[in-house]
């Protein structure tokens, strides 16, 4: 009894020496970290590609603690000399920001984008009744309805010499993208939306005023929205060929919305694009790169389709008013903008911006 305990005592003192030779080991080699990779480049940033905490990040207003978050990639503040491009993907009227993110992470993924490309999904929550989501301590709820946080609408927060708007948010995004000190080689970003985040877009598109001094080239993806801003009166309507025309709206008389922002530039008050003059916006629509993304399927009233005679008065559905939007601008006001039918897709996201025809335009080759 005696010779095993001496023998258990022995090898405990073994396994102990052994331990503790192993943890020195471990702590020499962290400790030297440092010395063996001096002089060598870092190893490179892997992208955060789960729609949960540790991929979110949070603009933060003026003074504070007025705040909202978005999901991204890669960190803001962190130096990445391998990104390129930027991909900012606005959710739609679910506010899904989580779900929206995961479908640009797909995109990336197909694309072959996600080591050299900042992924980035804002939440434009809002806590109102008709929405009711739950908020972080200090997060900015958006308005749910009218002047909405799809049209540049704003919560009730000051903000600088007024208050926030939703447009306003991604401003403060898209300038801390362009930061050179963080991205120095960033080259293109794209802005998209689908479906509410479509018609957040088609606004922004022609109301931001950083576009021509953010330093970056920047594209906007407007796919599948309910409805769009029209710059004049006039709307698309079947002429005797069958083809659509675009003339002064037949029934203003009863449809007295039609043209009032966010379908027309009529009374825009309270919001970002009240800021700019009639004659900016058009201007800044015409100018801006833009291609409109709609459907093959999207013919149907669903998803919170816009059925309003507003709405109505740009076509019986949102394919019809994608079409006609395009033609629009490019043959009333002398854009060149892009319209592309993707092939077999409905309203759905994932469908669209994961489409072949899809993945170049949203992850364009950069140029140098």
């Amino acid at each position: 009894m005696v010779r095993r305990d001496i023998v258990y005592v022995s090898v405990m003192r073994y396994l102990i020496r052994a331990l503790t030779v192993t943890a020195a080991v471990v702590l020499a080699l962290r400790v030297a970290e440092p010395a063996l990779v001096e002089g060598q480049p870092a190893q490179p940033l892997r992208p955060c590609i789960s729609a949960k905490t540790e991929c979110t990040e949070w603009i933060t207003f003026g003074g504070g603690p007025a705040r909202s978050m978005f999901y991204r990639t890669f960190a803001l503040d962190q130096r990445n000399d391998r990104i390129t491009r930027a991909f900012v993907l606005v959710h739609g009227a679910g506010r899904d920001a989580d779900n929206y993110f995961r479908t640009a992470l797909a995109a990336a993924f197909l694309a072959d984008a996600l080591e050299n490309t900042i992924v980035i999904s804002p939440r434009f929550a809002s806590s109102d009744r008709g929405c009711q989501d739950k908020l972080a301590p200090n997060e900015v709820s958006w308005p749910c309805n009218g002047d909405s946080w799809r049209s540049g609408g704003a919560a009730d927060v000051s903000y600088r010499d007024g208050k926030l708007t939703s447009y306003d948010f991604m401003d403060e995004i898209l300038k801390k993208v362009a930061a050179r000190a963080v991205f120095p080689n960033l080259r293109a970003i794209v802005v998209s939306g689908h479906s509410a985040g479509g018609q957040f877009t088609n606004r922004y598109e022609m109301a931001n005023t950083l576009h021509e001094t953010i330093g970056v080239p920047i594209a906007y993806v407007v796919a599948n929205p309910s409805s769009y801003a029209y710059l004049d009166p006039t709307r698309p309507a079947a002429s005797a060929a069958g083809a659509n025309e675009f003339r002064p709206f037949g029934d203003a008389r009863n449809c007295t919305a039609y043209d009032k922002w966010p379908y027309g530039l009529q009374n825009r008050s309270g919001g970002y694009a009240s800021r700019l003059t009639d004659d900016q916006l058009k201007q800044q629509l015409v100018s801006r790169p833009t291609t409109y993304l709609v459907g093959e399927y999207d013919t149907l009233p669903l998803a919170g389709f816009d059925s309003s005679c507003p709405a109505m008065a740009q076509g019986p559905n949102r394919l019809a008013r994608g079409q006609a939007f395009g033609r629009y601008v490019n043959e009333k006001l002398g854009a060149h903008h892009t319209t592309t039918v993707v092939p077999l897709c409905g309203h759905n996201a994932r469908c669209m911006f994961t489409a072949d025809p899809v993945l170049k335009l949203v992850f364009p080759t950069p140029s140098s």
